[in-house]
Formats: structure tokens, C-alpha cells, sequence
């Protein structure tokens, strides 16, 4: 099988990349990144000069580079896509671009190329906040963020070419990643690296938002499994069932690295934050037979130890991160 992987030099598809090559010997790989600020080639180090693997730069916005890069592939996954919710609140028209129209390009190429399958990576943030219970894949849709709301059309966009062209297409909801190569701005990484660089740990509103969280490598099995047994036309919920507060996470987070909660710096609330996520994913589990199997502590604590042992990797993306974090700061006190 030969697969195209939109956004394999980030977090995720970078560690879906590597997921594969590590299962299938009969499995080729292109990884069609546009390299923004998230996307790194480091990340895949380990594998540049696997024979199984190859790398084009090119952005799903653009229709010829696509054209280009779907030649002869059998299916694609698209894990393009810009998701960090604080830079959607101050610039939200690259989301609209890069979720929405990038995703219909892509979709252009399935129906023009007749490609075998198309996942589309999307998240439990398309559908709001929920005060008791969990979203199921029909639950309607409520986007409180930019970012929410660009990943929601995407989805939306997947939905009517399978309605309307009958195109081969599946749709994932995960719930919050955590694990190693994840960017820094996102929670968990902000938090580690902040603490190892004796910095502030800005806490949002009172801590208490929660989120369920999965790590990396079981939403990589459930992609994979969703790739090669999934119904097309469907909708799969893929979550950890590991609820937490922001606060316990920190928490943890300072006690395995001997730190006082005395860093901890309670910020403003951001604007349109949700106060909890929450996925009912009995689907996948009973059509595709797939559950989570890391322990949610031991694989916090592995990350955590991650992040000690590749400074290098991390300290590098941080300086470059200095320029968003001012300007942020400056847009978010003018409020």
C-alpha cells in the first residue's frame, strides 16, 4: 500500500509515520508537508533514509503541487492542518485556508484520481463544550474556536463529497494527543519545557477545564486500523478515557520532575474557552475492536522524560517561539 500523508512533519502524523514504517515492510510512504513553524524534519531523523519513505515539500492549498503527490498512491490521510486554538483567536484566516479549502483540494485530488481511501484527521473540538456526558459521532456539531470551527468545515466539506460523489471517505475525532515531537505551544509541552527551563507555568481561568487525553501512539493504531477496516462514509470517536483537569495534569507534570507548584501563574481565561471535552467511543471500539492501551500516568511520565532527554529538539523551536508568544501577549492584554 502506498500512502500519502498530508502533515507527516508534525506531531502526529510525524509519529503516524514512523508507527507504519516500524509495522508494514510493504508499506510506501510520501509525506507531503508545506514545513510551517509546526512542521519539522527532525522529527523524522530516524527514518529520512528508509527506501519505504519519501519526503515533498508542497502545501494542500496548492492544487498542482497535490496533483503531483497523489500519483499511484493508494490512500491518503490528511494531518495538514493548523490547530494550535491561540494563534486561530489572533489570525484565524490561515485555519479557514489550510482546514477548509486545503481539505477540499485534497478531496478534488481522491475524486479526480480515484484514490482508495481518504481519512480525514479531525478532532473532539468541533463539538463544543459538554457539562455531563460524552459526544457521540452524531451529536451535532458546535464550534466555540476558530480553530473548532475550521476543522468542523473541513469535516463538513468531507461529508458532502461522500454524499454527493460517493467518494471513498472516513472521518476521526480524536480527543487531546500528548507524547513525544509534540510543539511546544501545545499544553502538555508548554508546561514540561517551561518547567525544565525555570520558567512561569501560565495557567487559563482556574485550571479546572478538562479534556480527555490520549497518548500519541493509540491514536496512530486507531488510525491504522481505521485506514484498513473502517466503513467508508463514517465517523469514528477515537478518545483515551483519561479525563483531567488542566490543574492535575500540571500537577503531575511537577511532581515527576521534583518542581514546586510555587511556578504555577494563574492567567486570564482565553476568549471562547471550552470547559470540558468528553467522547463516547464505543463505536470504534465495538466495529473495529480498538481501545486505548497505555496507562495514562506511565505514558505522561515517558513524555515527561522525553522532553528531559531531548533538549536539543526543543530549546531550538522555543527561541523561534518568542516572537508569537510577544505578540500574543500584547493582542491579549489590549482585550
Amino acid at each position: 500500500m502506498k500512502l500519502l500523508i498530508t502533515g507527516g512533519c508534525g506531531f502526529i502524523g510525524s509519529n503516524f509515520i514512523k508507527y507504519i514504517l516500524s509495522k508494514y515492510d510493504d508499506c510506501e510512504i510520501v509525506n507531503f508537508d508545506k514545513l510551517t513553524y509546526a512542521g519539522n524534519p527532525e522529527n523524522l531523523k530516524d527514518v529520512e533514509n528508509d527506501k519505504r519513505y519519501s519526503f515533498i515539500k508542497g502545501d494542500i492549498c496548492d492544487a498542482k503541487a497535490v496533483e503531483k503527490a497523489v500519483c499511484g498512491v493508494d490512500a491518503i490521510i490528511n494531518f495538514a492542518a493548523e490547530t494550535h486554538v491561540d494563534r486561530s483567536i489572533v489570525s484565524a484566516g490561515s485555519f479557514i485556508n489550510t482546514d477548509v479549502y486545503g481539505t477540499y483540494i485534497l478531496l478534488e485530488a481522491v475524486k479526480t484520481h480515484n484514490i482508495k481511501r481518504f481519512i480525514q484527521i479531525s478532532t473532539d473540538e468541533i463539538y463544543g463544550s459538554i457539562e455531563a456526558g460524552s459526544f457521540k459521532e452524531q451529536s451535532p456539531t458546535n464550534p466555540n474556536s476558530p480553530y473548532a470551527a475550521s476543522k468542523a468545515g473541513g469535516d463538513l466539506i468531507v461529508k458532502a463529497y461522500r454524499k454527493t460523489y460517493n467518494l471513498p471517505v472516513i472521518i476521526t475525532r480524536s480527543s487531546n494527543n500528548f507524547g513525544s515531537f509534540q510543539y511546544p505551544e501545545k499544553f502538555i509541552p508548554l508546561f514540561i519545557t517551561n518547567a525544565l527551563s525555570k520558567e512561569k507555568l501560565p495557567l487559563y481561568g482556574d485550571g479546572k477545564n478538562i479534556r480527555d487525553w490520549i497518548f500519541v501512539e493509540d491514536n496512530c493504531e486507531a488510525i491504522d486500523i481505521v485506514l484498513r477496516k473502517g466503513k467508508d462514509g463514517e465517523v469514528y470517536n477515537i478518545g483515551g478515557e483519561n479525563e483531567k483537569q488542566n490543574i492535575e495534569i500540571v500537577k503531575l507534570i511537577l511532581k515527576k520532575l521534583d518542581i514546586s507548584e510555587d511556578v504555577l501563574e494563574y492567567v486570564k481565561d482565553r476568549p471562547g474557552h471550552d470547559r470540558r471535552y468528553s467522547l463516547d467511543c464505543s463505536k470504534i471500539k465495538k466495529e473495529l475492536g480498538w481501545a486505548p492501551k497505555h496507562d495514562f500516568k506511565e505514558a505522561l511520565e515517558k513524555t515527561v522524560e522525553w522532553y528531559i532527554n531531548n533538549s536539543k529538539w526543543w530549546k531550538k523551536i522555543k527561541d523561534k517561539q518568542k516572537e508569537f508568544k510577544e505578540f500574543y501577549s500584547t493582542w491579549y492584554l489590549k482585550r
